[in-house]
């Protein structure tokens, strides 16, 4: 049984991964062990696909109560792209690239109103993390203003991965955090490059601001020490659009 965006039963999750369905993320109840499960788990690692392992009370939540057989699957309602692609016909287009890079942004709403400046302000697409980061469910879409179905978006094993893919296609990545010492503004963003804006609550992950081009910031005047994150995104992209202009 399914609803638009949720999909629950071992089988029927095998049976949607099997048809080509674009799977977000499978909710998993912790200790299964039958054989069907273990078909599915094999499945899920073949295939890349995001899953976390749950009490069977959230099972309960999100399937409502229905026959959920130890499992529950997001469907994502759009189809992903593939980075190579993207960054080729980005940069054969003769427009000049931007992308947006999301390091483990956990929060749909703010995800959603990223996507909706990102859309906006002319970004390439968006690269996102296959595991930790969220889903793209009604919630994205409703925050998004509709924004998620009009812009690429592709997902990667490690952001870490797109930041070395987009630095060899000759693109400059810059990492948006507190710890630079260069604002913005001090920052050229006139040739191609992709910005990364990190988590809510960690940040950019430091492995991957050890490998980016430039670090730069915010000025903050007041005596909250950081800015929303999705607040934060919109600066750096307007900032983006005020320099090509």
């Amino acid at each position: 049984m399914k609803n638009e965006t949720t999909i629950f039963g071992i089988r029927a999750i095998i049976e949607a991964i099997t048809s080509g369905k674009t799977i977000d993320k499978v909710f998993v109840q912790k200790g299964l062990r039958s054989e069907l499960f273990q078909e599915l788990e094999h499945l899920m690692r073949s295939e890349g696909i995001n899953s976390s392992y749950v009490p069977i009370e959230k099972l309960n939540r999100l399937s409502k109560g229905g026959n959920h057989q130890g499992a529950v699957a997001n469907i994502s309602p759009i189809a992903f792209h593939n980075i190579d692609d993207l960054v080729l016909n980005v940069t054969e287009s003769g427009k000049t690239p931007l992308f947006l890079l999301l390091d483990q942004l956990s929060d749909v709403r703010n995800f959603g109103a990223i996507v909706r400046t990102a859309e906006c302000t002319g970004v390439s697409g968006i690269i996102i993390q296959k595991k930790g980061g969220a889903p793209i469910n009604g919630d994205t879409i409703k925050t998004s203003a509709g924004a998620i179905f009009k812009i690429p978006i592709c997902k990667v094993d490690h952001i870490k991965d797109a930041v070395f893919y987009m630095q060899s296609s000759g693109i400059k990545v810059v990492a948006a955090t507190e710890k630079a010492d260069d604002y913005i503004y001090d920052i050229s963003l006139i040739e191609p490059c992709a910005i990364v804006m990190g988590s809510e609550g960690k940040g950019i992950n430091p492995s991957v601001l050890k490998v980016v081009d430039n670090k730069a910031k915010l000025p903050i005047l007041g005596n909250i020490a950081s800015l929303n994150v999705s607040v934060a995104c919109g600066a750096f992209l307007y900032e983006t659009v005020r320099q090509r202009s």
